[in-house]
């Protein structure tokens, strides 16, 4: 009993594992996890995350920039006193200065502050970049939902079809034992049953494939028991839409987000020429340093010298006598203190910076010219995003037209050929006509089916682009 138990522990959260995994994908499920982790939206992010730095760097030009400096070098030969500014001669000696550095610009032809205006719209533009990269995506997973959809009822009617064809083959075998049918019609529907078990082949590798190009498309790492949930996709209403192509793109144009992208990078291109022509003002810097500094060839004397009386200097007076002169004892000297050099060497300084651009070998008016380009080419690309939006949603509201008709033409027809071959099948089982006529109406109802569900499913896929530039959320 105990080793029962314990089994059981260990077993199941395999099961339950299992199970989970087991669950079907819902759409959104699906939407959710690639938006998680598609690579390329990643990458937005990550231009939108640069972008935001740009921006606060931007932001912080208007602050002054502070900066702080310490040397410590020998030096051997004929050199200058950094203090006293006096050559000197002599052995190594060692020097350190430590200073702090500020300067904020006044007036730079207002650069700063436009940099933080066209920084603001890159950053909105890439924003708008990682939107767009999620619509794409979202939309590419909900055509590979519904073609996973699509491969599941094909797969079903083929295999609808191939039992109707083993149970129709199963009786005409026991027609031909009992001598009322030749058996060439055997024959012949045995091959029927085998390209019907061919066709049922095929629909499973299609919605095989079709399975894996949604599990590669959200980034899935594992193919096992991967299934989908299955809606209720009600058929097609005979009203195709109460909007107009045109007006379904007037709503689209102020929402999505390639136009809004391409309209701030427009602003942004702006801007750049704002930016190139601060280049022809005068630029108004504020500087401020403060520093000190040791060397020690500073010298500073020990003692007072003391009076020693007079004594004869060499010279002689016009009447011949020696002159007497005050002697003093000689100066010694000592190496200035650290804190001493410190304090006496301390030096402060406050300036203004006045910069008249006169000629820079035209590296403004080419900055300018090359600004302007640029934004004729933002303009052009804002041009070509509108241009694309509306011949996406004429195309699309087309397709959705022309797939509506074919469905609505592929259910009469469906109707009639299952009509037709239930008449079929009844003549065939009287032998009124040949296994070859009931293969070619039989396959002739299993293509009106196909059609009729690839219409239904491209109608329903093309709606819900449709529904998508109108600002609705892509479910099923």
């Amino acid at each position: 009993m105990r080793i029962l138990l314990f089994f059981c522990c260990i077993l199941t959260p395999a099961v339950l594992f299992s199970q989970e995994k087991e669950k079907p994908w819902s759409l959104q499920q699906c939407i959710e996890f690639a938006l998680k982790n598609n690579i390329q939206i990643k990458q937005n992010i990550l231009n939108q995350r640069i972008a935001a730095i740009t921006h606060l760097q931007n932001k912080a030009q208007f602050f002054p920039s502070l900066s702080g400096s310490i040397s410590h070098s020998y030096n051997n030969g004929k050199k200058i006193d950094p203090f006293s500014n006096e050559f000197i001669t002599g052995d190594w000696s060692l020097s350190q200065n430590f200073s702090l550095s500020a300067s904020v610009t006044l007036f730079g032809g207002f650069q700063n502050l436009n940099s933080i205006k066209q920084s603001s719209y890159d950053l909105l533009a890439a924003q708008q970049d990682v939107l767009k990269m999620q619509n794409d995506v979202s939309l590419n997973i909900a055509s590979a939902y519904l073609q996973i959809l699509f491969a599941q009822e094909l797969l079903e009617i083929a295999r609808s079809q191939s039992e109707i064809t083993k149970l129709q083959a199963d009786r005409t075998r026991k027609l031909v034992d009992a001598g009322n049918l030749p058996k060439g019609n055997l024959f012949d529907m045995e091959a029927q049953m085998a390209m019907e078990e061919v066709n049922v082949v095929n629909a499973e590798n299609s919605l095989s494939f079709s399975s894996l190009n949604l599990m590669q498309m959200i980034n899935l790492d594992t193919a096992a028991n991967f299934t989908i949930a299955k809606p209720d996709i009600a058929p097609p209403v005979e009203v195709l839409l109460n909007n107009t192509s045109g007006h379904i793109y007037d709503l689209a144009l102020i929402r999505q987000p390639e136009i809004k992208s391409a309209e701030f990078k427009l602003k942004s291109s702006e801007k750049s020429i704002v930016i190139a022509r601060a280049g022809m003002f005068p630029r108004l810097s504020l500087s401020a340093s403060y520093g000190t500094g040791y060397s020690s060839l500073s010298k500073y004397p020990t003692n007072v010298p003391s009076y020693l009386g007079y004594a004869p200097n060499g010279d002689l007076t016009s009447a011949g006598d020696t002159v007497l002169s005050p002697q003093f004892s000689d100066l010694v000297y000592g190496n200035s203190p650290f804190n001493d050099q410190i304090d006496q060497n301390l030096n402060r300084s406050v300036g203004f910076y006045l910069t008249l651009p006169i000629f820079n070998n035209l590296q403004t008016y080419s900055a300018i010219s090359r600004a302007k380009i640029s934004r004729e080419n933002a303009q052009l690309t804002l041009q070509l995003q509108k241009d694309n939006l509306r011949k996406t949603i004429q195309q699309a509201f087309n397709d959705a037209a022309s797939s509506l008709k074919k469905f609505q033409a592929s259910r009469k027809a469906v109707a009639a050929m299952e009509e037709s071959f239930k008449y079929t099948d009844q003549k065939y089982n009287v032998g009124a006509i040949t296994a070859t006529d009931y293969s070619d109406a039989k396959n002739k109802l299993t293509k009106a089916k196909s059609d009729m569900l690839q219409a239904k499913y491209d109608y329903v896929f093309k709606l819900k682009v449709l529904d998508f530039y109108q600002g609705k959320p892509i479910t099923l």
